[in-house]
């Protein structure tokens, strides 16, 4: 791919690739790893994009390759010596017109959804990030994720059943 080409891309759905990146990794700083990552594989590659069929669900299926093969080399890693990481969640905003405990309230709820969302199988967290944070219609995540548009559906509404679940375990009440 040429380098005017990928920088079109950029132009054009890089915020929606690094949004995702994000979504993924739950981590600033290995996100924009991954997401450089993303572009520069799409540079070193041979291919031609046609812009007719949608070139962004490409970009969406490489950067999720390129996160599952970091998840494994981590995952090998971590078996023969274990680490962690102790970056604090972002700090979330309050609108002024909310009381301070409803904000904190909202605050703990998403950072709950959030974690839940993480330890959640990859087959429902991918198309829960995909379709929810991302905008993904179900046609495109299942081009990322090399599924039928049933399955893509199957597994999202399985997912919110089990957040659902997990945040009624949790003492979260509708």
């Amino acid at each position: 791919m040429k380098a005017g080409e990928i920088e079109k891309c950029i132009d054009d759905f890089g915020t929606d690739i690094y949004r995702f990146c994000l979504k993924l990794c739950a981590d600033k700083a290995d996100a924009e790893d991954l997401y450089q990552q993303t572009f520069l594989k799409a540079l070193e590659t041979e291919w031609t994009l046609d812009w007719e069929n949608n070139p962004k669900a490409l970009f969406f299926s490489l950067t999720h390759n390129l996160w599952k093969s970091s998840r494994r080399k981590q995952a090998r890693r971590n078996t023969i010596a274990p680490c962690s990481n102790f970056d604090d969640e972002m700090e979330m905003v309050l609108h002024s017109e909310e009381s301070m405990e409803q904000g904190y309230l909202q605050k703990e709820l998403i950072a709950e959804v959030r974690q839940i969302i993480q330890t959640l199988p990859e087959k429902f967290q991918v198309p829960l990030i995909l379709f929810y944070l991302s905008d993904c219609p179900i046609e495109q995540i299942a081009a990322i994720i090399k599924k039928p548009p049933g399955t893509v559906k199957s597994r999202l509404f399985k997912g919110r059943r089990l957040i659902k679940k997990r945040l009624e375990d949790a003492g979260y009440e509708r």
